[in-house]
């Protein structure tokens, strides 16, 4: 059988263009008879096509590693970056970034006990200068001149330091208007720039500086309310980035009554410019919870401009001075010596000769009455022999653990962060005793006596004087009770007398049912009395059937005057002022005059005999 080629099957592959190639036939299978056909050089097409699609792990191994080589130079930049950045404190971008937070700060509203806005942010701006950036495309000099044209406040030299130093970042003016924002914009100065900022008003001015106090550049509270409010959080709650604006925050809202605050501080200006005083203050509370209606202190400030604040007369005289406060309180000692159960009301006193011998020290009177006399008689005379009798009768002991319990030894902490320790005698002794219980030898803020009268007359429990609004339960909740009601309901007794008969007449407003005491007392200067140097005080309380509010006035250094003789003691100038807060401010506070004496104010009273009730009825 013939062998045809043409039959046997094809073993002819094509390339990858179509053309047939000749099978390739191992050489060890060549032979005699067989023709052996080489391959074809591939073309420039298959070679692109195999180079692109074929693995060749040599070559994922070069690619993987210039990836890796490509990271490691990238973490290895950003790592030197940080590192140098950790170990240069207060690099430009640092501070930068510190003043922007800086301009942050956002504070809550203030208001007072009616809703009545004190103190509210604005949104401003404060202008920025970055002098490395400066130094390379402005000359400084000129830039100087131009900002200065347009803030004249600046300090020329100043600004030219700052804007030579080499940081990147320098405030210009913090808080500009908008117009000198608008006019240094328009002046075209590279590196310079503004940040967002809030700028802390109080719309009302004067009215409770001392209260509300101040805050910084920085929108941080520095004094008063403003750091009070930012020692309960708001400070950490911005630097945590947690406002986002003012609505985030509840307002804080104070037991201040404005209008009552307005009226307080008009009646001590002009009762400090008409006795001529150095200085004064006067304040109201509410002697069932402890609020403050009203505080002023004259000298004050203006907290949208508080330059003067820091001056020595601008300080408030009712939480941070410390002063001797007279015979007001000898409503401390009456108090301790009823409730001590060794005297009462009808409890008498030997005053004749007028003056009181112990040791080498002479006790002398004021009002001398050189007779026998009552334990009213001895508030409503103000007697120092009959008050220093009483102490010495509880003894130097009970005297003091008395003081103490009625707070009057210890600093007096409330809201207000600015607050003074009392004076007291490092050596306590009974001639300490004698003094003290007539208001010498003893110096407290006038805030924390005023707080132990109002325990004195609201039933006997002392309360924290405090600038937040509360109400009655919360105050009793905290409260603790320092003296019986009966010896409460005699001291009201007594005090109420001494507006009637007494010295605290021209305080008796009609209709208002005052009672209440004056204090006169030397001031120390070089450690010696000094006659003609007075710090008066006059502590009244309404209605004394049920006492509501406390008014408390104080002066230094007031004059005598034609109209009273001469005289410069308490009653003829701080007992007027109290006077006239009580008559103006009693209708705004909901004080109702009452046109017809309570029937039984002192129902106690009455059953000892001690003074028939409705003698001391009437206006």
């Amino acid at each position: 059988m013939s062998h045809d080629p043409s039959q046997e099957p094809s073993t002819a592959q094509e390339s990858p263009d179509g053309a047939p190639l000749e099978a390739a036939v191992p050489p060890a299978e060549a032979g005699p008879g067989r023709v052996v056909k080489s391959e074809p050089p591939p073309t420039a097409i298959v070679r692109l096509y195999r180079t692109m699609f074929r693995l060749a792990i040599e070559r994922s191994h070069a690619r993987v590693a210039l990836v890796g080589l490509a990271f490691a130079a990238v973490f290895s930049a950003i790592a030197m970056r940080l590192i140098v950045m950790a170990a240069t404190p207060g690099t430009n971008s640092d501070d930068h970034r510190a003043a922007a937070a800086a301009t942050t700060a956002i504070r809550p509203d203030i208001v007072d006990r009616n809703g009545e806005i004190l103190a509210t942010d604005i949104r401003t701006v404060s202008a920025f200068a970055e002098p490395t950036r400066m130094a390379r495309t402005f000359d400084r000099d000129e830039a100087v001149e131009l900002l200065t044209a347009v803030l004249p406040e600046l300090n020329a030299a100043e600004l030219r330091a700052k804007l030579a130093s080499k940081k990147g970042f320098v405030w210009i003016k913090r808080e500009i208007t908008p117009k000198q924002q608008l006019e240094i914009h328009r002046l075209g100065i590279p590196g310079v720039g503004f940040l967002p900022d809030h700028k802390r008003v109080y719309p009302n001015g004067t009215a409770a500086a001392h209260i509300l106090g101040v805050t910084n550049l920085d929108n941080v509270g520095i004094a008063g309310i403003e750091k009070y409010i930012d020692t309960q959080g708001n400070r950490a709650l911005n630097e945590f980035g947690l406002v986002a604006k003012q609505t985030d925050l509840k307002p804080v809202q104070l037991s201040i009554d404005l209008r009552a605050q307005f009226a307080v501080r008009d009646e001590l200006v002009r009762g400090v410019e008409h006795f001529k005083a150095k200085a004064g203050a006067s304040m109201i509370m509410d002697v069932n919870t402890g609020e403050i209606v009203a505080l002023a202190s004259y000298p004050d400030f203006d907290p949208n401009d508080p330059k003067d604040a820091l001056s020595d007369d601008r300080i408030n005289r009712m939480n941070v001075g410390v002063y001797e406060m007279g015979s007001t309180f000898k409503a401390m000692t009456l108090a301790m010596a009823l409730d001590s159960g060794k005297y009462n009301v009808n409890s008498t006193f030997d005053t004749r000769g007028g003056v009181l011998h112990w040791g080498r020290q002479k006790i002398h009177e004021y009002h001398g009455t050189n007779r026998v006399i009552t334990m009213p008689e001895v508030f409503t005379h103000s007697s120092n022999i009959g008050s220093a009798k009483m102490a010495l009768g509880v003894g130097v002991p009970g005297h003091k653990a008395f003081l103490k319990k009625m707070g009057l030894t210890d600093r007096l902490r409330t809201e207000l962060p600015e607050s003074a320790s009392p004076i007291v005698p490092s050596r306590w002794t009974e001639i300490n005793t004698i003094t003290i219980a007539f208001g010498h030898g003893l110096a407290v803020a006038p805030l924390q006596a005023a707080a132990a009268v109002a325990a004195i007359v609201n039933g006997g429990e002392l309360m924290t004087p405090t600038f937040l609004k509360t109400t009655e339960e919360e105050a009793h909740a905290k409260s603790v009770r320092v003296i019986k009601p009966e010896t409460s309901e005699a001291m009201r007794f007594i005090m109420r007398l001494n507006a009637v008969e007494g010295s605290a007449k021209k305080a008796a407003v009609p209709y208002y049912y005052v009672g209440g005491k004056t204090g006169t007392a030397e001031k120390v200067i070089n450690g010696r009395y000094v006659k003609n140097r007075l710090f008066t005080t006059f502590t009244a309380a309404a209605p004394m059937d049920k006492p509501k509010y406390l008014f408390v006035t104080i002066m230094d250094e007031p004059q005598g005057l034609p109209e009273s003789g001469g005289y410069a003691t308490a009653a003829w100038n701080s007992g007027v002022v109290t006077g006239r807060i009580i008559e103006r401010v009693s209708p705004i506070v909901g004080l109702p005059p009452k046109f017809e004496a309570p029937a039984k104010p002192f129902p106690l009273m009455v059953k000892l005999g001690a003074y028939h009730a409705t003698q001391t009825g009437g206006p």
